[in-house]
């Protein structure tokens, strides 16, 4: 996935509310932008890191920046819109290029699912294949030179993993896809310290039958794209 227009950089002031930050261009320009990711985003968040946002053609948007990537002061470079994340897993899906998920004809995105009443973020199907339910969920959170998700309380991704264990369960392909959007991360682990519930539904779902699998990206302000497994910790 490339960024076209291409992103520009500024120096984040603060994030705050949420959903804006304030950055200050290379020309002394100070901005509010949008920011879609509404999590901790802890370590991907420090006054002075390097911010490239985009910006939309849009004319009716009150904030036409977003936030896109940080580049932090000990060169890292983290994805945080992770809206991004389902664009990255489509465009991977599309090509075949993540080998446990290829071989299939038909590709749906927010299918309906589940006794929870869920949207499944894929749903592969083909003739004389299971149906394959995959849940994608980004991960930036690095501490001590792990990776871990969630970075906050999740109930939302708690209820995912229920469905998913259920979709096991009654014979689908279920699929947790962590996709790693923080070029220090080389390993992931459920976050226990932070939500020990999540933690021990993805083991159980694990135990029954829920596929975990896990892909870095390689981020530029160019672009991004999922390159290559990881290794997931339970």
């Amino acid at each position: 996935m490339e960024f076209a227009p291409a992103l520009r950089p500024a120096r984040l002031i603060a994030r705050y509310k949420r959903f804006l930050a304030d950055v200050i261009t290379p020309e002394g320009e100070t901005l509010t932008i949008h920011c879609a990711n509404t999590g901790a985003m802890t370590g991907c968040a420090t006054p002075g890191d390097t911010v490239w946002y985009s910006t939309s053609p849009r004319l009716t948007r009150k904030y036409p920046h977003s936030w896109e990537l940080t580049e932090t002061s000990q060169g890292h470079w983290i994805c945080v819109n992770t809206l991004r994340a389902n664009t990255l897993v489509h465009n991977a899906l599309m090509e075949n290029s993540i080998p446990e998920l290829s071989g299939y004809d038909q590709l749906n995105a927010e299918v309906k699912y589940g006794a929870e009443h869920s949207r499944i973020d894929f749903l592969l199907q083909a003739q004389q294949r299971r149906s394959c339910y995959i849940e994608v969920k980004s991960v930036t959170l690095l501490q001590q030179g792990k990776g871990y998700f969630p970075d906050a309380v999740t109930e939302r991704g708690q209820k995912h993993l229920r469905e998913l264990t259920r979709i096991a369960e009654n014979g689908e392909r279920a699929v947790l896809l962590f996709t790693v959007l923080h070029s220090g991360i080389e390993d992931v682990s459920p976050a226990r310290h932070i939500d020990v519930r999540y933690a021990e539904l993805l083991v159980l779902a694990r135990q029954h039958g829920v596929e975990v699998l896990c892909y870095k990206a390689q981020l530029s302000s160019t672009g991004i794209k999922l390159k290559r497994p990881l290794i997931v910790a339970l």
